[in-house]
């Protein structure tokens, strides 16, 4: 972690749909290698990473516990139109919730992409089960407009791994396949 005047920048997982990259690369331009307002980690989009080659889940989460998740202390899912029905979502989604004596679970929220944000959008379940407005685990926000915003949003969900960690859901089982996006 760095300071970003009196802020902490935090190392942040940043998951999303592959058909929304093209905005997830200038969300993570600009307020990452820009801005510096947080360390992005995550495969693809420009950050460093490649892609796990293989369908077995336990094996792909650890893997992207290992790879991409080590150190990072918030999980930001970017909001598109899909993102609700992607598989390796859900498994990223996963693997920040878990904590175990290597990783520990990461601070979740998510930022609706502008490209979406005046359409009808959700939540990809596992977010879901662990959003409820001011009182769950995670928390879903508007897409910041400044790099305040996003700082104070950043330390919101890292202050909330511990004060509300007893909320974290993560028993729903996890996506076999994409769902149908219309």
């Amino acid at each position: 972690m760095a300071t970003l005047g009196a802020k902490t920048r935090h190392r942040c997982f940043v998951s999303y749909h592959h058909g929304d990259e093209v905005e997830v690369q200038d969300f993570v331009s600009h307020f990452d290698h820009d801005r510096d307002v947080f360390v992005s980690r995550g495969i693809g989009a420009g950050m460093a990473g490649d892609i796990i080659d293989s369908n077995d889940a336990s094996y792909i989460m650890r893997r992207v516990r290992e790879k991409y998740m080590a150190g990072t202390t918030v999980t930001i899912v970017m909001i598109g139109r899909c993102t609700w029905s992607r598989k390796y979502v859900d498994w990223e989604v996963a693997a920040s919730l878990r904590n175990n004596p290597t990783s520990g679970r990461s601070g979740l929220m998510a930022v609706t992409l502008p490209s979406v944000s005046a359409s009808p959008r959700q939540l990809p379940p596992r977010v879901a089960d662990n959003h409820e407005g001011i009182k769950g685990y995670a928390r879903w926000w508007k897409y910041p407009q400044s790099i305040e915003a996003l700082a104070e949003l950043i330390e919101a969900a890292y202050e909330l791994r511990s004060s509300n960690h007893l909320l974290v859901d993560n028993s729903r089982a996890l996506f076999s396949y994409n769902r149908q996006c219309g």
